[in-house]
């Protein structure tokens, strides 16, 4: 495919569907008529019965980019934990303690992962007896206020063939960045940001902790398709929402095969401990968008659950898309012919003369030419507008995804020239100018001021020391004792009478 060059002003925000955007990503697998166990990775928030009911362990996107600022090394972030409400309290979001969350790395086009940088989580807490995630303001990342913590430790696994090489530990009980609960919790976020970026050995750096969800678009496709009316597009479904996120940022040549073979096949997976104590595989994604719109229900679990080199059995999903067939239906623009052999170099082996390694064996893996230097200007639309370092070489924060793939799948490169897109083009947040790069989460007291009050005189100045840090038996008495502090303490005393009365009223 030659890139090709536009200006992107004056694009069209027909919105024709997000859906032809969301299956753009997987039926970019359409067209190998003849794939050979090829990986496939999906973008996913809740795109499988069994994973939906299970948030911690659910891949939401994965993205993969030669650092901005550090143009020398390579930056992947892989999100987890869909549609995190901001405000969900008590119990906020932490990674699960029985999973390994594993980033794969494919240096020589094999569609095998040759190095595998394994995260694995446990859960701290200072003080049982309290129902507080945090138990005052808290300041930094060993603030004995932060009841309740996370660390992480990594491995850098060596794989040959699927088997191991070396296990090497790289990283060992590094913080997490906590939820944002709020400003009064956590009056300076950014600052726990910081703490929670650490220089791993060799020269990486590592990342695990809450962020804003930096996917963008507009979700409500699954209304039979806008309901057949498109004058509502525009919205960012995922606004507002966090996840938690695991940014690696790794020196170039310590993933590639050799400066001579620069490009590199990315995707992520869980791994959740089952019954027996063995770890299994419950999801996995790499190129954007695949399992949530591209497979039928019958194959979505077995999707997540299959490995990369073994997607074979699901070629037809994606030679004979549904979805373009449904746009044609509802809104009458004509489904490219079948099989769709056009999408093949996009998202099975790489472009040609761009992100495709010598030898590649057919997969669906988030393919990035790290030899590429970063744009100046990004273009929101990546190579279709000209811009080689963006999508589908990698995937920037900034990409739209969205658009750049329902205008290929609804055939931008057999001739169908189309400005189609889902009037989302950029994410509601600023995204940082250095690692982890994503956008600070969206703190849970984010709304409006109550009646009568200036906002200089906040919560933290009305419980003053109230709230003591967690650690002694003497804790327990924390609510009792911000009674004094003010009317804050005499409420929280007043819901919990009122609770312990109706908990003896129940009869379960």
């Amino acid at each position: 495919m030659t890139p090709i060059s536009r200006s992107g002003a004056g694009r069209a925000s027909v919105a024709t569907l997000i859906c032809g955007a969301l299956a753009a990503g997987g039926l970019a697998a359409a067209g190998v008529t003849a794939l050979e166990p090829g990986a496939a990775a999906a973008s996913s928030h809740r795109e499988a019965p069994l994973i939906s009911g299970t948030p911690q362990y659910d891949n939401t996107d994965v993205y993969a980019f030669v650092s901005p600022d550090k143009p020398d090394t390579t930056t992947i972030v892989a999100n987890w934990i869909p549609f995190e409400e901001p405000a969900g309290g008590p119990n906020f979001f932490t990674f699960a303690e029985d999973a390994q969350y594993d980033l794969h790395i494919d240096n020589n086009g094999d569609a095998q992962g040759e190095l595998v940088y394994r995260f694995t989580f446990r859960t701290h807490v200072k003080n049982k007896k309290t129902f507080l995630y945090n138990t005052g303001p808290v300041e930094s990342l060993d603030d004995p206020d932060l009841n309740i913590t996370q660390t992480y430790d990594v491995e850098l696994l060596r794989l040959k063939n699927q088997h191991l090489v070396s296990r090497t530990k790289v990283a060992n009980d590094v913080p997490v960045a906590p939820s944002n609960v709020g400003k009064a919790s956590m009056p300076d976020y950014a600052k726990l940001r910081s703490q929670a970026v650490h220089e791993l050995a060799g020269g990486a750096t590592s990342f695990a902790g809450q962020a804003d969800d930096p996917f963008f678009l507009d979700l409500r496709v699954f209304d039979l398709l806008y309901g057949g009316d498109l004058s509502e597009v525009g919205n960012d479904t995922l606004k507002g929402y966090n996840v938690n996120s695991i940014a690696l940022q790794v020196p170039t040549h310590m993933i590639t095969e050799s400066a001579e073979q620069p490009i590199v096949g990315i995707w992520s997976t869980t791994q959740r401990k089952n019954a027996r104590g063995h770890f299994t595989q419950v999801s996995r994604l790499g190129m954007p968008l695949v399992n949530e719109v591209v497979n039928p229900i019958r194959d979505k679990d077995k999707f997540n659950a299959s490995a990369p080199w073994n997607d074979g059995q699901f070629l037809k999903n994606v030679t004979e898309p549904e979805l373009p067939k449904l746009i044609e239906g509802i809104y009458k623009i004509p489904a490219p012919a079948e099989p769709r052999n056009d999408l093949v170099e996009v998202f099975l082996t790489g472009v040609k003369g761009l992100n495709q390694p010598p030898h590649v064996r057919p997969a669906e893996e988030l393919r990035l030419n790290t030899s590429i230097e970063p744009a100046a200007e990004p273009k929101r639309l990546g190579v279709l507008d000209g811009d080689n370092a963006g999508f589908p070489n990698g995937r920037r924060l900034t990409d739209d995804v969205i658009d750049a793939s329902l205008q290929v799948v609804e055939g931008e490169l057999v001739g169908a020239k189309n400005d189609l897109g889902d009037a989302v083009d950029k994410n509601d947040k600023e995204f940082e100018k250095a690692f982890p790069y994503v956008a600070l989460p969206t703190e849970g007291s984010r709304g409006p001021l109550a009646k009568g009050t200036s906002g200089e005189n906040d919560v933290r100045n009305q419980l003053g020391d109230a709230l003591s840090s967690g650690g002694s038996a003497d804790d327990t008495t924390l609510i009792a004792a911000s009674a004094g502090a003010g009317a804050i303490g005499v409420v929280l005393v007043g819901a919990g009478l009122l609770w312990w009365r109706r908990m003896r009223e129940r009869a379960y």
